[in-house]
């Protein structure tokens, strides 16, 4: 049977009980009562969200009182459980064995959780539990908005009117229907009573809205609550904000689906990132562009970042970081890894040291010279060679054993792999990953099938990069989730115009409206025709969304399929034995 809290959920009675109330500012933006809460607890083999395992998971989702749903599991730990936390939860060993894995459930907890604010009492040890199960298993961790029940008590309840605040203590306390055991569904359903009692008491001083509630903890600093005006000039839609610091210097740029909602979270006790927090004290203003959709606002961000380089984005230090290799213009090019792309160069890379991976891999079966002395046409006889002669992995041209000709084979080698029209050198790796496991060398053979793997998703996305800024003009449409449609014109790797048509909207004069208007591109020479290595990224990304659909091309987009594009599926059972090798005994 559903019950209703009387503050989140009490249906209005007598005269005038149709009239909607006066809202404030802040239940203009989350009303506590409009707010889907998911109260969680995990039960562990211990303390340490690094070192230990989930056991249980339990979950009760509600929305105005009212329970919506529950999720419960016990999950296989992969590692034996201590003693002690079998005599503390009950939880045995025969219990969990065939259990599901924390890989096998988590998938069906971030989407029962999705969207929802997180509640936990001592939220601090689950949530990370949680933040770590998503860090193992590949997911992004989604930030929720995350309310601590113990917290919250410490400063709702006067000293002496409990004798602590354990979870048990309040239950009792609120009078819960349900008493904690250590098991998470217990638990869980424990701290909603908890939850619903500690709103009870705040919502008598005047505590409505979910960012309120927030900032009822003692959390946030009175600069940052002052700072929450900042935020009222915002509109509810999508787009890009910028903090601006005393000197109208920009301070930090992101974006959202809502802008408003977005940027008063900054001073509410949801944001724990310390140089975060530094920063909403320190604004005195925030700016906003308004974008049609999120692409748009993706790009947006990317460039302001790239031209302001503000000092609390992570990443704006040097937003463009990207590496590429490209083979150096002499007699006896060798490879080189290099910041700027050249015409025949080949990335992008995310990191100097993933550049330079990519090189030592392809040495190993191209016989292309490593060393870094400059070699005239003729070489230079005479000369002592380096050990990779005898090695066989290099015919030593720098004393005058190989010519030109003969040398160029392996250069035309590599420049076929780059452009998507070779793979005989992945076959090689291949075939030498195979020779390795066949002499039983089995920790050399899973490195060099994770090195293989790298160079062969790097080779596909910069080839499918590359095959998009070459497209001089592309207009596509994805489904806007209300009926309407977004769109996004490319020109060579880069957004130059977008827009939306709302459900009713003929599309087609709106397509022709952000063509006319859309900026006019001139490529560069490089593999990406001059667009930034993140907005080809990005653009790729929506493109290739399920539900996306093409308008128009001024040519056929295509991408190669015959050679790093053909190892897309040897990539992914090569990802997933990485996986299995990284899970615990």
């Amino acid at each position: 049977m559903s019950t209703r809290h009387p503050l989140l959920g009490a249906p209005p009675t007598g005269p005038g009980a149709n009239t909607a109330p006066q809202l404030s500012f802040d239940e203009l933006g989350t009303p506590l009562r409009e707010v889907t809460f998911v109260v969680l607890d995990f039960e562990t083999t211990g303390g340490n969200a690094e070192a230990d395992h989930v056991t249980e998971i339990g979950a009760v989702k509600v929305r105005g009182g009212e329970v919506l749903g529950e999720f419960g599991t016990l999950v296989d730990p992969g590692h034996p459980i201590p003693p002690a936390i079998t005599v503390l939860t009950g939880i045995t060993q025969a219990m969990v064995t065939g259990a599901p894995s924390l890989g096998t459930v988590l998938p069906a907890f971030l989407e029962f959780a999705s969207g929802a604010v997180l509640v936990a009492h001592n939220a601090s040890f689950d949530v990370g539990f949680l933040r770590a199960a998503c860090r193992r298993q590949g997911y992004d961790w989604p930030r929720p908005t995350v309310v601590c029940t113990l917290r919250l008590a410490r400063r709702v309840l006067t000293r002496g009117e409990t004798r602590d605040h354990k979870l048990g203590t309040l239950a009792a306390h609120f009078h819960a229907a349900t008493t904690p055991t250590h098991r998470a569904l217990d638990d869980a359903r424990a701290t909603v009573d908890v939850l619903h009692g500690l709103l009870e008491r705040v919502g008598g001083l005047g505590v409505r809205s979910l960012e309120e509630l927030l900032d009822y903890t003692p959390e946030v600093s009175p600069a940052r609550r002052r700072n929450r005006e900042l935020a009222a000039h915002l509109p509810h839609a999508p787009g890009v904000y910028l903090f601006r610091g005393p000197r109208d210097e920009v301070l930090y740029v992101g974006t959202a689906s809502d802008l408003r909602r977005r940027v008063r979270q900054y001073f509410t006790a949801s944001e724990t990132r310390t140089p975060i927090r530094e920063m909403a004290a320190l604004a005195t203003r925030v700016d906003h562009v308004e974008c049609s959709h999120p692409l748009e606002a993706r790009v947006r961000e990317l460039r302001l970042l790239a031209a302001h380089r503000p000092r609390y984005n992570r990443r704006s230090t040097r937003p463009d970081s990207t590496w590429w290799l490209a083979l150096t213009d002499e007699a006896y090019p060798r490879l080189s890894v290099v910041r700027q792309p050249r015409p025949l160069a080949f990335g992008p890379f995310p990191s100097r040291r993933a550049a330079v991976t990519a090189v030592e891999t392809l040495w190993r079966v191209s016989p292309v010279r490593q060393c870094t002395r400059r070699i005239p046409a003729g070489g230079q006889p005479g000369g002592q060679a380096c050990p990779l002669l005898d090695l066989g992995r290099c015919a030593a041209p720098c004393v005058g054993r190989q010519d030109v000709d003969a040398y160029r084979p392996a250069v035309d080698e590599l420049r076929e792999l780059f452009a998507g029209r070779d793979r005989r050198l992945l076959d090689t790796l291949s075939e030498r990953i195979d020779h390795l496991a066949g002499e039983r060398r089995f920790e050399d053979a899973a490195r060099a099938r994770d090195l293989t793997a790298r160079l062969a998703e790097s080779l596909d996305r910069g080839q499918r990069f590359a095959a998009l800024a070459e497209v001089e003009e592309l207009v596509a449409a994805a489904p806007d989730g209300a009926g309407g449609w977004h769109f996004a014109v490319v020109r060579h790797g880069r957004l130059t115009s977008a827009g939306s048509a709302p459900r009713g909207v003929p599309p087609m004069p709106v397509v022709d409206l952000l063509v006319r208007s859309a900026e006019t591109v001139i490529p560069e020479d490089g593999p990406l025709r001059g667009a930034p290595a993140e907005e080809v990224a990005a653009l790729w990304r929506w493109l290739s969304t399920p539900g996306t659909r093409m308008v128009r091309c001024s040519r056929p987009w295509t991408e190669p399929a015959w050679s790093a594009g053909a190892w897309r599926e040897w990539v992914g059972r090569a990802a997933a034995g990485r996986a299995a090798q990284a899970q615990p005994d």
